[in-house]
């Protein structure tokens, strides 16, 4: 059992990397890491996505971990997916989740076509963990209208090309122009990364 480590978590190199050091995590990650660390991210996006949502449901929380997001959920029905199985374990006592998927991100999502009418994230889209190569299997799992609010920082926005492929699916017809909101990630706490903010993509499917 070890407690969350944030550079340790920019360090993550692919989906083994991710899987093997979330599930040493996920015991102490809501105290060491949600409450030690002031994380108010997914309190944040969380209230992005409820205010902007109509006919948005089931959601999907990809990367959901232990149910940070969807715990602000809860006028919805929210599906979790997370490559690491300790992580859905503890969601799982919380009962926050419809459906608690075990996958990966980077890979075919093994779900029909269209099940979706939201999509949320928070700490997911970040260093060494999911880029925009996630974005066409997302779209093909929800159905037209379907809304997206999806945490990043700038530096993963900027160094992982999330601009120009975003910026391709607007100009395919893919998706609506991309709104962009600021927030912090954490509130409240000591730590060298107190002052990081968050960049959230707000968008929705054609």
């Amino acid at each position: 059992m070890q407690d969350y480590d944030l550079d340790r978590a920019y360090e993550i190199h692919g989906p083994d990397d991710a899987r093997t050091l979330y599930d040493a995590w996920a015991e102490t990650y809501d105290a060491s890491f949600g409450a030690g660390w002031g994380y108010v991210a997914p309190r944040e996006i969380a209230a992005l996505f409820a205010a902007e949502a109509s006919e948005n449901q089931p959601v999907l929380d990809i990367g959901a971990g232990t149910g940070l997001v969807a715990a602000h959920l809860d006028a919805f029905t929210v599906d979790g997916i997370d490559i690491a199985p300790e992580m859905l374990a503890i969601a799982e006592r919380k009962g926050l989740y419809r459906r608690r998927i075990l996958g990966d991100l980077t890979r075919p999502l093994q779900m029909p076509d269209g099940v979706y009418g939201g999509v949320i994230s928070s700490g997911t889209f970040t260093h060494g963990h999911v880029g925009p190569e996630a974005l066409p299997e997302l779209l093909r799992v929800t159905r037209p209208g379907a809304l997206f609010v999806c945490g990043t920082i700038p530096s993963v926005y900027d160094g992982m090309g999330f601009g120009s492929a975003l910026a391709l699916l607007v100009a395919q017809g893919r998706i609506t122009p991309v709104d962009f909101r600021d927030i912090p990630i954490y509130e409240g706490a000591d730590h060298p990364h107190r002052a990081d903010r968050g960049l959230v993509m707000l968008f929705r499917r054609r």
